[in-house]
């Protein structure tokens, strides 16, 4: 299944528009990365996704990732040192959650706006806007079929299954 499958074109570009939008009243930077399989802990791939695409590489370091595996059914939110440093333990828990209710409703799109869209909220709080901020990022959602899961200690099935 490609990304298209998942993600169609037009709900690429609500994604982009609704990242575009959260990023206006925060200096962070919110990244959605797709891909269909995470045989392994989807944290730990988050991870190796998140430092293939250089995300550590804002300024403030207070980039977040959204990764979402659709055929294993996980997904996982994951922020950079200068967000982790900053807020508390489970600061990403109710995302998770609500963005799994969507998933498991087949409204992807939907519910990836809508959770960017609160996230942009809460990390205007900890990284308000500046008037003469740049976008670091790209907005546009990255997409891999990449197989690279070596590890199979996580059988979970279920969307937000984090260890």
């Amino acid at each position: 299944m490609a990304l298209a499958d998942f993600i169609p074109s037009e709900g690429q570009r609500r994604i982009a528009a609704a990242i575009t939008a959260a990023e206006r009243h925060t200096t962070g930077e919110i990244c959605v990365h797709v891909t269909p399989r995470c045989r392994g802990n989807v944290m730990k791939r988050a991870a190796r996704t998140f430092d293939r695409l250089h995300l550590y590489s804002t300024k403030r370091r207070n980039a977040v990732l959204i990764f979402i595996a659709y055929q294993d059914r996980k997904l996982a939110i994951l922020g950079d040192a200068g967000i982790n440093n900053l807020i508390p333990e489970g600061f990403w828990d109710n995302e998770v959650e609500e963005l799994a209710r969507f998933l498991k409703a087949g409204r992807p799109v939907d519910g990836l706006c809508e959770i960017i869209a609160h996230m942009g909220e809460r990390l205007s709080q900890y990284f308000p806007g500046e008037r003469d901020d740049e976008n670091e990022l790209s907005n546009e959602v990255t997409f891999d079929d990449l197989d690279d899961d070596v590890e199979t200690d996580d059988h979970s099935n279920e969307y937000g299954n984090l260890e």
